[in-house]
């Protein structure tokens, strides 16, 4: 980080703070944001420092104002619910000493939020995990459902449409900008043969037949916070939590997490879909969820896993096709075999379908 440690004190000196800082220090692995873990002169890990990246949320006013309506109407929930220990359940932001939700020093765009102590997080997916993960996402949808509609904006505008990811695929093949067409012209019909199918969700939408709720929108189990004894404590990394459908919070974790592979596996032969990590998750996810969902959303839960697998091999096809100006690539190649692996996993997950969409039979009522 280019910022001196004095330039980062002097950042941190225009927030309301209730200690006196010593030390600033590169904490996580986030790939958006850049993250610090602030010390007291006490000695202690007390608040987190994030440089936003507004190149990717280009409405900075917007995305605090989101965070804010989000974890005020969550902290209301659980103080009407009695709970001690609101601040390891909810993120804690604090405002400028001018009032305001972030500070923009001319360059760059701060905010500070508690650190939260005695909590940890995990890479790794297991059942146990994915359970707990899916109870985490279920809640927090659950507790942000009676927020109004209107009340948040698109963080990163139609992040989730397929229709928008299909008009995009279909400009990049019709340029043709750097030359590579030929070469992907099976995996190109692939994706169109796929392509009514997976845009059923924004047609409901017009039809009446399907809402939008307030989701996450990244579903890793890496943005869940738990405790010494592995209890969920809550959800963090809020930055794409926006209006969309329920299928993206549930069809992410299934890409994600229930893949046996990597995202760009190069042995297509380890990847595809861990039932019992998919059914663990559900399980957690409709205890949590269930009281708010429609019998329609339920039946296609399943479908949101092959829809955001659809969506991401689309837009790494994509982004190869244009010549890799969006995803950064650790060699040429990289996003074709992002494509190959995606597309592996959703024909497992095509494979799976039925099973799947069997094990939500017995949650429609």
């Amino acid at each position: 980080m280019a910022k001196t440690k004095d330039k980062l004190l002097q950042i941190l000196d225009q927030f309301q703070l209730q200690d006196k800082v010593v030390s600033v220090e590169p904490f996580g692995n986030g790939h958006i944001n850049d993250t610090l873990k602030v010390t007291t002169d006490k000695g202690e890990a007390k608040y987190i420092l994030q440089r936003i990246n507004h190149h990717i949320f280009t409405n900075v006013d917007m995305l605090q104002n989101n965070i804010h309506v989000v974890t005020s109407h969550i902290r209301k929930k659980l103080e009407e619910q009695g709970e001690k220990d609101i601040d390891r359940k909810v993120l804690t932001f604090l405002p400028t000493k001018e009032g305001k939700n972030y500070y923009f020093d001319g360059d760059s765009y701060w905010r500070v939020c508690l650190f939260i102590p005695r909590s940890k997080s995990y890479e790794e997916v297991n059942t146990e995990l994915s359970y707990e993960a899916g109870k985490a996402f279920g809640n927090f949808q659950s507790m942000l459902a009676d927020i109004p509609e209107g009340k948040l904006g698109e963080t990163i505008p139609n992040f989730h449409n397929m229709e928008f990811r299909l008009q995009q695929f279909h400009e990049a093949v019709e340029a043709n900008a750097a030359g590579r067409l030929e070469e992907v012209k099976e995996l190109v019909d692939e994706i169109e043969k796929r392509a009514d199918a997976f845009c059923i969700q924004e047609q409901l939408y017009r039809d009446g037949k399907l809402k939008k709720r307030i989701n996450h929108c990244d579903t890793k189990v890496n943005n869940v916070m738990f405790d010494e004894d592995g209890k969920v404590l809550c959800v963090i990394d809020l930055d794409t939590v926006m209006p969309g459908f329920v299928l993206s919070d549930i069809g992410d974790f299934i890409r994600t997490g229930a893949n046996t592979g990597a995202e760009d596996d190069e042995n297509l032969d380890k990847v595809g879909v861990n039932m019992e990590i998919f059914k663990a998750y559900t399980r957690g996810y409709m205890e949590t969820a269930q009281s708010f969902l429609t019998p329609q959303e339920i039946s296609m839960l399943p479908y949101g896993g092959r829809l955001l697998t659809y969506m991401q091999t689309v837009r790494f096809l994509t982004d190869y096709i244009n010549g890799d100006t969006y995803y950064k690539i650790h060699h040429p190649m990289h996003n074709l075999q992002r494509t190959k692996a995606q597309f592996k996993l959703l024909r497992s997950l095509e494979e799976h379908a039925e099973e799947m969409d069997n094990f939500m039979k017995s949650y429609i009522k």
